[in-house]
């Protein structure tokens, strides 16, 4: 979708997937968690990612009222912001949607209005709760990130990016809050996951390995023991509990 003119505010919601949002010569990355919030008259284009496509919310809307608080929220860092999903948030999107069964009478529109007032005043509320956790990683978003990447790979590069921190930054927040590094707590979450696939399948190991994005059996197989302290063969026998 590209905009060089438009009349109208818009909100929009990524829950899944991810994207890419173009606007006065920058290009920033849109994924699962993301609120863009363009003001009215914002040229801009915006595009799903071809391999992870996006799932969005969005709503265009206007009035005098809105003009005050869109320009508010897109002031808060530029037009997009980092929430991460919210199951308060995504219900107040689908009572906002779910007022279109009600028909186009003044009646559901007055009430669609307050509905969408009541959104807006939500996602400024979490931006400034978000802006007094300033200086503090939110570890349960980027524990997200790396659940999504459990069975192939992501770098320092692609988690700093997403927390908009330089790596070295990033690193060094990370670790001061839970006292690993981010690749060697994403390698504990692989492992993890490996543990459950022996408790639960009887996969052999080189398939569990290639779920979880090794291709090579034998590299897994002396990362799973430096982190569990037995093998994967040992481990599913049982003998690790001897």
């Amino acid at each position: 979708m590209q905009r060089e003119l438009h009349d109208d505010h818009l909100l929009l919601y990524c829950t899944a997937g991810q994207g890419r949002l173009d606007y006065e010569g920058r290009r920033v990355p849109v994924s699962a968690g993301d609120v863009v919030v363009l003001p009215a008259g914002q040229a801009h284009s915006y595009a799903s990612d071809h391999q992870r496509p996006w799932t969005v919310y969005w709503v265009h809307y206007a009035g005098l009222l809105s003009d005050t608080m869109t320009d508010w929220l897109a002031a808060k860092g530029g037009p997009v912001h980092r929430l991460g999903l919210n199951a308060r948030l995504l219900a107040l999107f689908d009572a906002q949607f779910g007022l279109r069964d009600q028909g186009s009478n003044w009646d559901a529109a007055l009430h669609a209005c307050h509905q969408l007032q009541f959104l807006l005043s939500h996602i400024a509320q979490m931006l400034g709760q978000a802006a007094d956790s300033a200086g503090r990683l939110d570890i349960a978003r980027i524990k997200g990130l790396m659940m999504a990447h459990i069975h192939d790979h992501i770098d320092l590069a692609a988690l700093a990016e997403d927390a908009a921190l330089s790596k070295y930054h990033f690193a060094k927040l990370f670790k001061a809050q839970t006292g690993q590094s981010p690749i060697h707590y994403f390698i504990e979450l692989k492992m993890q996951q490996a543990c459950y696939l022996l408790d639960t399948s009887r996969q052999p190991i080189k398939q569990v390995a290639l779920n979880l994005g090794y291709e090579d059996a034998y590299y897994f197989s002396r990362l799973f023991k430096k982190v569990m302290g037995v093998s994967p063969a040992r481990y599913r026998t049982g003998l690790h509990n001897i």
